[in-house]
Protein backbone atom coordinates (compact mmCIF):
# COMPACT_ATOMS: atom_id res chain seq x y z
CA UNK A 1 0.00 0.00 0.00
CA UNK A 2 1.59 3.37 -0.89
CA UNK A 3 0.37 6.68 0.91
CA UNK A 4 0.24 9.87 -1.23
CA UNK A 5 -0.46 13.14 -0.05
CA UNK A 6 -0.83 16.94 -1.64
CA UNK A 7 -0.70 19.89 0.14
CA UNK A 8 -0.81 23.85 -0.67
CA UNK A 9 1.27 24.92 2.47
CA UNK A 10 1.76 28.42 1.14
CA UNK A 11 5.33 28.75 2.11
CA UNK A 12 7.26 26.19 3.51
CA UNK A 13 9.98 28.59 5.29
CA UNK A 14 6.47 30.16 7.28
CA UNK A 15 5.39 26.25 8.05
CA UNK A 16 7.79 24.45 8.49
CA UNK A 17 7.15 23.39 12.19
CA UNK A 18 3.87 22.62 11.22
CA UNK A 19 4.94 20.49 8.01
CA UNK A 20 7.94 18.41 9.99
CA UNK A 21 5.00 17.91 12.73
CA UNK A 22 2.51 16.82 10.87
CA UNK A 23 5.03 14.69 8.36
CA UNK A 24 6.00 12.72 11.41
CA UNK A 25 2.32 11.95 12.59
CA UNK A 26 0.85 11.64 8.83
CA UNK A 27 4.09 9.55 7.58
CA UNK A 28 2.65 9.35 3.85
CA UNK A 29 5.46 7.83 1.41
CA UNK A 30 4.79 10.17 -1.12
CA UNK A 31 4.22 14.33 -1.10
CA UNK A 32 3.27 16.77 -3.21
CA UNK A 33 3.81 20.52 -1.96
CA UNK A 34 2.62 23.91 -4.20
CA UNK A 35 3.28 26.92 -3.23
CA UNK A 36 6.07 26.16 -0.98
CA UNK A 37 7.46 29.90 -2.10
CA UNK A 38 11.46 28.93 -1.84
CA UNK A 39 13.92 28.77 -3.86
CA UNK A 40 16.81 25.68 -3.90
CA UNK A 41 19.12 27.41 -1.77
CA UNK A 42 16.56 28.22 1.06
CA UNK A 43 14.53 25.41 1.13
CA UNK A 44 15.17 23.12 4.26
CA UNK A 45 16.79 19.86 2.89
CA UNK A 46 18.77 19.14 6.01
CA UNK A 47 15.17 19.09 8.35
CA UNK A 48 13.29 17.42 5.62
CA UNK A 49 15.85 14.77 4.98
CA UNK A 50 16.08 13.61 9.07
CA UNK A 51 12.70 12.28 8.50
CA UNK A 52 13.66 9.96 5.50
CA UNK A 53 12.22 11.86 2.63
CA UNK A 54 14.01 12.16 -0.70
CA UNK A 55 13.33 15.94 -1.95
CA UNK A 56 12.71 17.26 -5.58
CA UNK A 57 11.97 20.70 -5.98
CA UNK A 58 11.17 23.79 -8.90
CA UNK A 59 11.55 26.51 -6.53
CA UNK A 60 10.50 30.31 -7.17
CA UNK A 61 11.57 32.91 -4.92
CA UNK A 62 8.12 34.82 -2.98
CA UNK A 63 5.99 32.82 -5.48
CA UNK A 64 4.77 29.69 -6.71
CA UNK A 65 7.42 26.48 -6.18
CA UNK A 66 6.75 22.96 -6.52
CA UNK A 67 8.11 20.36 -4.96
CA UNK A 68 7.96 16.67 -3.82
CA UNK A 69 9.08 14.55 -0.87
CA UNK A 70 9.74 10.78 -1.57
CA UNK A 71 10.32 7.67 1.16
CA UNK A 72 11.80 5.99 -2.15
CA UNK A 73 14.38 7.38 -4.81
CA UNK A 74 12.98 10.65 -7.12
CA UNK A 75 14.09 9.22 -10.88
CA UNK A 76 12.94 10.88 -14.57
CA UNK A 77 12.54 14.42 -12.59
CA UNK A 78 10.71 17.01 -15.38
CA UNK A 79 10.49 20.70 -14.23
CA UNK A 80 7.64 22.84 -15.60
CA UNK A 81 5.20 21.89 -18.01
CA UNK A 82 6.68 21.25 -22.17
CA UNK A 83 6.35 24.60 -24.22
CA UNK A 84 6.08 26.74 -21.26
CA UNK A 85 9.01 28.50 -20.28
CA UNK A 86 7.78 31.55 -18.52
CA UNK A 87 9.81 31.50 -15.07
CA UNK A 88 6.73 30.59 -13.15
CA UNK A 89 7.27 27.59 -10.72
CA UNK A 90 4.35 25.47 -11.30
CA UNK A 91 4.81 21.59 -12.57
CA UNK A 92 6.76 19.26 -10.95
CA UNK A 93 6.83 15.41 -12.37
CA UNK A 94 9.11 12.43 -11.61
CA UNK A 95 8.75 8.61 -11.46
CA UNK A 96 9.03 7.39 -7.93
CA UNK A 97 8.16 3.49 -7.05
CA UNK A 98 7.06 2.34 -10.73
CA UNK A 99 4.58 5.46 -10.76
CA UNK A 100 4.66 8.36 -12.74
CA UNK A 101 3.48 11.47 -10.06
CA UNK A 102 3.22 15.18 -10.94
CA UNK A 103 2.77 17.97 -8.47
CA UNK A 104 0.73 21.16 -9.96
CA UNK A 105 -0.16 24.53 -8.68
CA UNK A 106 -2.34 25.98 -11.15
CA UNK A 107 -2.44 29.42 -11.39
CA UNK A 108 -5.46 31.75 -9.34
CA UNK A 109 -6.54 33.78 -11.83
CA UNK A 110 -6.81 37.06 -10.06
CA UNK A 111 -10.18 37.99 -11.63
CA UNK A 112 -12.59 36.56 -13.90
CA UNK A 113 -11.64 37.98 -17.56
CA UNK A 114 -8.20 39.70 -16.16
CA UNK A 115 -5.05 38.41 -18.20
CA UNK A 116 -3.89 36.07 -15.23
CA UNK A 117 -7.34 34.53 -15.72
CA UNK A 118 -6.31 34.08 -19.80
CA UNK A 119 -3.24 32.71 -18.49
CA UNK A 120 -4.14 29.92 -16.13
CA UNK A 121 -7.02 29.14 -18.93
CA UNK A 122 -4.02 28.30 -21.20
CA UNK A 123 -1.84 26.76 -18.45
CA UNK A 124 -5.03 24.07 -18.20
CA UNK A 125 -4.71 23.73 -22.01
CA UNK A 126 -0.99 22.91 -21.82
CA UNK A 127 -1.53 20.37 -18.97
CA UNK A 128 -4.51 19.06 -21.08
CA UNK A 129 -2.22 18.55 -23.97
CA UNK A 130 0.69 17.34 -21.79
CA UNK A 131 -1.69 15.05 -20.34
CA UNK A 132 -2.71 13.53 -23.48
CA UNK A 133 0.62 12.23 -23.75
CA UNK A 134 1.50 10.74 -20.59
CA UNK A 135 -1.89 8.58 -21.33
CA UNK A 136 -0.18 6.82 -23.79
CA UNK A 137 2.80 5.77 -21.75
CA UNK A 138 0.04 3.41 -20.03
CA UNK A 139 1.13 3.33 -16.41
CA UNK A 140 0.05 4.16 -12.87
CA UNK A 141 -0.40 8.53 -12.82
CA UNK A 142 -1.01 10.04 -9.76
CA UNK A 143 -1.42 14.29 -10.36
CA UNK A 144 -2.06 15.77 -7.11
CA UNK A 145 -2.08 19.76 -6.52
CA UNK A 146 -3.82 23.17 -5.88
CA UNK A 147 -6.09 23.28 -8.89
CA UNK A 148 -7.61 26.34 -8.00
CA UNK A 149 -10.58 24.88 -9.10
CA UNK A 150 -14.00 23.90 -7.29
CA UNK A 151 -15.38 21.02 -9.64
CA UNK A 152 -18.76 21.63 -9.23
CA UNK A 153 -21.53 23.36 -6.87
CA UNK A 154 -21.10 20.57 -4.38
CA UNK A 155 -17.77 21.26 -3.72
CA UNK A 156 -18.48 25.02 -2.74
CA UNK A 157 -20.14 25.76 0.56
CA UNK A 158 -22.79 28.44 -0.99
CA UNK A 159 -22.98 27.95 -5.10
CA UNK A 160 -25.22 30.87 -5.17
CA UNK A 161 -22.55 33.44 -4.02
CA UNK A 162 -19.30 31.78 -6.10
CA UNK A 163 -21.68 31.47 -9.16
CA UNK A 164 -19.35 32.33 -12.20
CA UNK A 165 -17.27 33.92 -9.88
CA UNK A 166 -13.04 33.28 -10.15
CA UNK A 167 -12.18 29.28 -9.12
CA UNK A 168 -16.14 28.19 -10.46
CA UNK A 169 -16.68 29.80 -13.92
CA UNK A 170 -17.70 27.50 -16.01
CA UNK A 171 -14.00 27.90 -18.54
CA UNK A 172 -12.36 26.32 -15.53
CA UNK A 173 -14.69 24.01 -14.51
CA UNK A 174 -14.62 23.03 -18.46
CA UNK A 175 -10.94 23.08 -17.92
CA UNK A 176 -11.10 20.48 -14.70
CA UNK A 177 -13.88 18.32 -16.48
CA UNK A 178 -11.97 18.38 -19.97
CA UNK A 179 -9.02 16.43 -17.87
CA UNK A 180 -11.23 13.56 -16.39
CA UNK A 181 -13.08 13.32 -19.92
CA UNK A 182 -9.27 12.21 -21.17
CA UNK A 183 -9.78 9.38 -18.59
CA UNK A 184 -8.12 10.80 -15.30
CA UNK A 185 -10.45 10.23 -11.61
CA UNK A 186 -10.82 12.57 -9.24
CA UNK A 187 -10.15 10.09 -6.32
CA UNK A 188 -11.92 12.37 -3.56
CA UNK A 189 -15.26 12.06 -5.52
CA UNK A 190 -14.56 8.76 -6.63
CA UNK A 191 -15.13 7.55 -3.28
CA UNK A 192 -17.41 10.28 -1.66
CA UNK A 193 -19.96 10.87 -4.23
CA UNK A 194 -22.24 12.86 -2.32
CA UNK A 195 -20.04 14.05 0.10
CA UNK A 196 -20.77 17.78 1.69
CA UNK A 197 -18.34 19.70 3.48
CA UNK A 198 -15.47 17.84 1.42
CA UNK A 199 -13.67 21.49 1.66
CA UNK A 200 -9.70 21.89 1.35
CA UNK A 201 -9.08 25.55 1.63
CA UNK A 202 -10.78 28.37 3.89
CA UNK A 203 -9.66 31.79 3.38
CA UNK A 204 -7.98 33.39 6.25
CA UNK A 205 -10.62 36.29 6.05
CA UNK A 206 -14.26 36.11 7.54
CA UNK A 207 -13.67 33.80 10.07
CA UNK A 208 -14.59 31.00 6.80
CA UNK A 209 -12.34 28.10 8.86
CA UNK A 210 -14.37 28.81 12.43
CA UNK A 211 -17.93 28.75 10.01
CA UNK A 212 -16.66 26.01 7.28
CA UNK A 213 -17.09 28.45 4.54
CA UNK A 214 -14.93 26.06 2.72
CA UNK A 215 -13.92 25.02 -1.54
CA UNK A 216 -12.83 21.99 -2.55
CA UNK A 217 -9.76 23.00 -4.86
CA UNK A 218 -7.15 20.78 -3.87
CA UNK A 219 -7.38 17.35 -6.29
CA UNK A 220 -5.93 14.03 -7.17
CA UNK A 221 -6.17 13.24 -10.60
CA UNK A 222 -5.51 9.17 -11.28
CA UNK A 223 -5.05 7.90 -14.76
CA UNK A 224 -7.11 4.28 -15.23
CA UNK A 225 -4.08 2.22 -14.27
CA UNK A 226 -4.49 4.41 -10.71
CA UNK A 227 -7.89 4.53 -10.27
CA UNK A 228 -8.17 0.61 -10.39
CA UNK A 229 -5.31 0.76 -7.30
CA UNK A 230 -7.30 2.97 -5.39
CA UNK A 231 -8.23 2.10 -1.69
CA UNK A 232 -8.65 5.51 -0.06
CA UNK A 233 -9.06 9.12 -0.26
CA UNK A 234 -9.13 11.69 2.42
CA UNK A 235 -9.24 15.66 3.76
CA UNK A 236 -6.59 15.73 6.36
CA UNK A 237 -8.36 18.73 8.47
CA UNK A 238 -6.29 18.78 11.62
CA UNK A 239 -3.47 20.77 10.35
CA UNK A 240 -6.12 24.01 10.44
CA UNK A 241 -6.22 24.85 13.70
CA UNK A 242 -2.54 24.79 14.13
CA UNK A 243 -1.01 27.95 14.49
CA UNK A 244 0.45 29.40 11.73
CA UNK A 245 -2.09 26.93 9.92
CA UNK A 246 -1.75 27.12 5.87
CA UNK A 247 -5.00 28.15 4.25
CA UNK A 248 -5.15 24.52 2.57
CA UNK A 249 -5.01 20.81 4.36
CA UNK A 250 -3.75 18.12 2.86
CA UNK A 251 -5.70 15.59 0.45
CA UNK A 252 -4.82 12.25 0.83
CA UNK A 253 -5.02 8.85 -1.22
CA UNK A 254 -4.20 5.06 -0.85
CA UNK A 255 -3.02 2.45 -3.62
CA UNK A 256 -2.85 -0.72 -3.64
CA UNK A 257 1.27 -1.35 -5.13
Amino acid sequence: MLTLATWNINSIRTRLPLVLDWLKKAAPDIVLLQEIKATEDQFPFEEIENLHYNIALFGQKTYNGVAILSKFPIEDITLGLPDLEDGQARYIEAVIHGIRVASIYVPNGMAVGSDKYIYKLNFLKRLFRHTKTLLTYDEVLVFGGDFNIAPSDKDVYDPQEWHEQLLCSTPERESFRALTYLGLTDALRALHLDEKDLYTWWDYRGRAWENNLGLRIDHFLLSPQAADRLLSSSVDKTSRDCEKASDHVPVLCQLDL
